[in-house]
């Protein structure tokens, strides 16, 4: 479970402070998949690297199955895996397979397991071609591959993901679907980004809606479409940030 309670991030340009989220509460259930929605420069992206411990709030706090992100970052470390967009951590220098070992060992894992986990990752994102090349040289839908891969290595619980389908084709991208579907069929619980709605539709249990930094809407798919009358995702967040609500936060 992921609990989010009146976080605030301010940043400092110089003299200015930057306020990046504005008292964002809500919380995830164990299971659950979470769709995060907001145009660019909505918060979507601190609010991930918050719950990841890459950074600390100014004020309120996050608890992670219980633990506090700010007292128990390395421990928190160890039950999530995070890909964020257009920073797909690889080392170019490194074949796939050496970067996805290289991460193996820094979760402790044993050499027999990570040959397992690497070779199952490899068959499911159709990478067996090229993971003994110089991640150098690939392209930027085979290092997203690569770094959905090194994001799952370790078999986490708790996975974010930002943006996860941004340079992958339509087979890629379907094949990231179907993991997504596989993912929660094993009870992982998902919190990822997208500007692609039927994306979000397709996969996602419930949704958090993000504009200037604050909560717009977080609630169950199924409810929304309800109370909206319409299933058009993007017609329903496009009309909430027309309307300015707020009231819909829970």
């Amino acid at each position: 479970m992921i609990e989010i309670q009146e976080v605030t991030k301010k940043f400092k340009d110089k003299k200015v402070s930057i306020t990046a989220l504005k008292h964002v509460s809500f919380s995830i259930e164990k299971g659950q998949t979470v769709g995060l929605l907001g145009e660019n420069g909505a918060g979507k992206t601190t609010l991930l690297r918050t719950i990841a411990t890459l950074l600390s709030p100014t004020e309120g706090y996050i608890t992670v199955d219980g633990m506090d992100t700010v007292k128990n970052p390395d421990a928190i470390k160890k039950k999530i895996g995070v890909l964020f967009g257009g920073e797909t951590g690889l080392y170019d220098r490194l074949t796939a397979r050496e970067n996805l070992d290289f991460f193996a060992t820094l979760y402790g894992m044993s050499k027999h397991e990570t040959k397992v986990r690497i070779d199952d990752l490899a068959k499911m994102f159709g990478m067996r071609d090229y993971l003994d090349r110089k991640v150098g040289g690939f392209s930027k839908g085979m290092r997203q591959k690569v770094a959905i891969s090194r994001t799952l290595i370790h078999n986490p619980d708790i996975i974010l993901f930002d943006e996860p389908t941004t340079g992958l084709d339509i087979t890629s991208s379907n094949v990231f679907r179907e993991l997504i579907h596989q993912l929660k069929r094993e009870g992982k619980t998902m919190l990822f980004s997208s500007h692609i709605m039927e994306e979000v539709s397709m996969l996602c249990d419930s949704v958090a809606m993000m504009h200037k930094g604050e909560l717009v809407y977080h609630g169950n798919l199924e409810e929304l479409y309800q109370s909206e009358k319409s299933n058009d995702l993007n017609y329903i967040f496009m009309s909430k940030l027309v309307r300015g609500e707020t009231d819909y936060a829970s």
